[in-house]
């Protein structure tokens, strides 16, 4: 079981990123793949996730707005499109897989690596 979260790095205040995560096919038995970040001295908070299924998205309120969640099934990728970044957005962030739609970290099973994204001037 693999989930490899890639596209963090360096962008301005304001600016944009797409965070990619690629699942392995036996992830693809789960239905649901969340995406959560982690802030320096703070801890991990739900961001968003979405519905295998139908492509169904549930945002938290920490980037709603700001951030659009979506799949390309062919590729066995979830993206995670961020807008408008802020210093306060600076976090590891990570995916992870699930069957069941939750935005509670613990009730997800498999986790990525995380990525870095950094929001600074």
């Amino acid at each position: 079981v693999q989930l490899q979260a890639s596209g963090g790095g360096l962008v301005q205040p304001g600016g944009s990123l797409r965070l990619s995560c690629a699942a392995s096919s036996f992830t693809l038995d789960y239905a649901v793949i969340g995406w959560f970040r982690q802030a320096p001295g703070k801890e991990r908070e739900f961001v968003s996730y979405i519905r295998r299924s139908d492509g169904s998205a549930f945002y938290g309120d920490s980037m709603k707005g700001r951030v659009t969640i979506s799949r390309d099934t062919a590729k066995r990728t979830v993206y995670l499109q961020m807008d408008s970044l802020k210093s306060e957005d600076t976090a590891v962030y990570y995916c992870a897989a699930t069957n069941m739609p939750t935005i509670l970290e613990d009730d997800y099973h498999y986790w990525g690596q995380g990525t870095l994204v950094t929001v600074s001037s």
